[in-house]
């Protein structure tokens, strides 16, 4: 069966080169450290043990802060390294991690040979997994190699759950090569029961996105947001945070909506993928209102802008504190939403 996953995985891969080829072209979306995708990150060498800990993009790095912290106290002795799967996460996860993290790198490509790769070079100690991470050539390595998998504030969706279950016998394989998994919710608990986890391997803990608040809110980059574009002259400030296509169209029709009746009111847009930031930008040139990129650099209209393009990453957190109210995306395209535990944790 693994030779199957190996076949279709490959498969998969020469199908999607295309795709590859032209978002590569035009974002560098996936040629991004393609080489540590194919296992050939830096050698890590140390003698204190090392703990790997994984997480997608940037929602899963945010949701770790609070465990690297307690692993960094738990576990003095150990080091740590972090690897993503998205360019996005890559950045977010060399800023916040850089004091926490001997090394940040992409997480390989499930092939057998390129998982093996990866684990002799970082002989991990333990293997930390957030959320739906199900890699089976990883999970199988690492048990040959006696190194403990842990599926951290772990979920599994409805449409995921049918899909695994259509695959149960090869998932319950899989899934019995985790060593713990800490499940997000008591439903979450019992689909990974169904697909073949043992009951003494599953514990149950709530989501672990709910522990972000005790993350330090970086004042000082609220502060020059604050500054530059003036959030401090009374005038309330609408947060459009995550959004996709075609929510941002959406937010400004609202937006255009209510400034008939508000018209102090102001827009922060925060597009959830940065290929998209171009796009956007286009979008809001195209409207009657003064538009700022925060890319860009500052000058003397950033104070008066009706919209402000968030057009940069791992700055949102700091953005909240200013708002008077957020629209958090994925909610009214078809991604179930995203996390609002951040904007309501500063009461927005």
């Amino acid at each position: 069966m693994y030779f199957l996953y190996s076949l279709l995985l490959t498969l998969g891969f020469a199908l999607l080169l295309p795709r590859f080829a032209i978002d590569a072209l035009r974002n560098g979306k996936y040629v991004t450290g393609l080489r540590q995708r194919l296992g050939d990150i830096p050698s890590l060498k140390s003698d204190r043990p090392i703990i790997w800990l994984h997480c997608v993009s940037v929602g899963e790095v945010r949701a770790a802060q609070p465990i690297v912290r307690r692993v960094k106290e738990t576990f003095p002795n150990h080091i740590l390294v972090v690897s993503t799967t998205t360019v996005t996460g890559q950045r977010l996860a060399q800023n916040i991690f850089r004091e926490q993290a001997e090394g940040v790198f992409y997480f390989p490509i499930d092939w057998a040979w390129t998982v093996r790769r990866v684990l002799r070079k970082v002989n991990p100690t333990a293997i930390l997994m957030m959320e739906t991470e199900l890699w089976p050539h990883l999970f199988r390595a690492a048990r040959k190699r006696k190194t403990p998998v842990v599926l951290l504030n772990g979920r599994i969706s409805d449409k995921s759950f049918r899909r695994y279950r259509r695959i149960r016998f090869f998932m319950s394989r899989v899934l019995n090569d985790l060593t713990l998994a800490i499940m997000q919710s008591e439903p979450d608990a019992a689909r990974i029961r169904e697909l073949g986890l043992s009951d003494d391997r599953i514990v149950t803990v709530g989501n672990l996105k709910f522990d972000s608040e005790e993350a330090p809110t970086d004042t000082t980059l609220t502060d020059q947001i604050r500054a530059r574009f003036d959030f401090t002259d009374g005038r309330p400030l609408f947060v459009a945070a995550s959004t996709h296509d075609p929510e941002e169209a959406v937010v400004l029709d609202a937006f255009r909506a209510v400034r008939k009746s508000q018209t102090s009111l102001r827009l922060l847009l925060a597009p959830r993928h940065p290929e998209r930031f171009a796009e956007v930008a286009a979008l809001l040139a195209d409207s009657e209102f003064l538009v700022a990129r925060r890319s860009t650099v500052p000058n003397n209209q950033d104070v008066a802008a009706d919209i402000v393009l968030l057009d940069s990453i791992g700055e949102l957190s700091a953005v909240f504190p200013l708002a008077d109210i957020a629209f958090i995306g994925g909610s009214i395209a078809a991604h179930g939403g995203h996390n609002v535990i951040e904007s309501a944790g500063h009461g927005i």
